[in-house]
């Protein structure tokens, strides 16, 4: 579970009413919305809510590191609160529907020095890809 509302409280961000309802919106399990879909439940909360509010406070949550900006195809960018548990995702490749997962092993370990070309690597995304099961019965 996120605990995005608790690390933004901690870090004394100015927590106005409509951040308030984006971190609320936000903070869950295996959450992945886009912007429209952040702005969407944001307004159910709080309907005086702009659209720009919500983009800008998605961006300074993304600035922040709080929240990580997550794009696994061409579809629009999807915003994950889960920032500090290092994870990967799995995709569905027809609804788009995206499930954090935590194998075990480390990635960036598996890729051998003769496969870095000099670079010093930080940072590993993997990206599985498959169909759910609600697309796979329907």
């Amino acid at each position: 579970m996120s605990d995005l509302l608790e690390r933004l409280r901690g870090r004394g961000w100015r927590m106005t009413a409509q951040r308030r309802v984006v971190a609320e919106v936000l903070d869950g399990e295996h959450v992945h919305l886009t912007a429209d879909e952040v702005h969407a439940r944001a307004v159910s909360k709080l309907p005086e809510i702009s659209r720009a509010t919500v983009y800008n406070t998605l961006g300074e949550l993304v600035t922040l590191g709080e929240v990580i900006e997550v794009t696994t195809d061409k579809r629009a960018k999807r915003y994950d609160p889960n920032a500090h548990r290092p994870h990967h995702h799995l995709v569905c490749a027809q609804c788009g529907a995206i499930r954090d997962v935590h194998p075990t092993g480390n990635p960036l370990a598996d890729l051998p020095t003769s496969e870095r070309f000099g670079f010093t690597v930080s940072d590993v995304e993997v990206t599985y890809r498959g169909v759910c099961p609600n697309c796979a019965s329907a």
